[in-house]
């Protein structure tokens, strides 16, 4: 008599009516490396400026051996345009998901733009720019990028009519003060005098785009 053997067990488990998964391991991993990176970067630029700021201190800051900070990155400039870059985008994102279209909040979301790390780190990286020939062309391209998503983003959330004479210039006179209170809480916690800036800001906007 033939000895009994087990049946042979199926090739791939997958192949019994489940879909291969999308997700790799592998893949994950690099781009949760990548995102520590980036975020390390703006961390370090806004505390330290761009002087302090190599990639030796922000792969210590993301818990990353430097030879893997620059597999991502193989430049300072590569790593520092594409941080401000990343998160501007994701501060883009907050405001296109406000949930309400109410003129003040609205004015406060687009102050709080230019009052946070993130244009800390830019105005760094602005500094550096103009003595770095390297990183003049980036950062001018970035931040025409980053002008113009945060003007279409403004016309949105606070329900312009652009084809109506003067409100684009209304629009962007409210991204120029914002980036001059940023400036303004570089040096001192202006907080109570910008709540009133925005309060006004936003009866002006109500009374403009009416």
């Amino acid at each position: 008599m033939a000895a009994l053997t087990a049946p042979k067990p199926d090739r791939n488990p997958q192949q019994a009516g489940n879909p291969k998964p999308d997700r790799n391991p592998k893949q994950d991993r690099s781009r949760a490396t990548r995102q520590r990176l980036l975020e390390a970067a703006v961390a370090c630029l806004a505390e330290h400026g761009w002087a302090g700021s190599t990639v030796a201190v922000v792969a210590e800051r993301a818990g990353v051996s430097r030879g893997a900070a620059q597999h991502h990155f193989p430049t300072r400039e590569d790593l520092f345009t594409a941080a401000v870059e990343y998160v501007a985008e994701e501060r883009s994102q907050a405001l296109r998901n406000l949930p309400s279209r109410d003129r003040h909040e609205a004015v406060a979301a687009l102050v709080d733009l230019y009052t946070g790390p993130l244009f800390r780190a830019a105005l760094h990286l602005w500094v550096a720019a103009a003595d770095e020939d390297q990183l003049r062309d980036r950062v001018t391209d970035l931040e025409a990028r980053v002008g113009r998503e945060s003007h279409r983003i403004a016309v949105e959330v606070l329900g312009a009519d652009e084809s109506r004479p003067g409100v684009r210039e209304t629009v962007q006179g409210l991204l120029d003060m914002a980036r001059g209170l940023g400036l303004a809480t570089l040096l001192t916690d202006d907080r109570a005098r910008r709540e009133r800036v925005v309060s006004q800001w936003a009866r002006l906007l109500d009374e403009a785009l009416a």
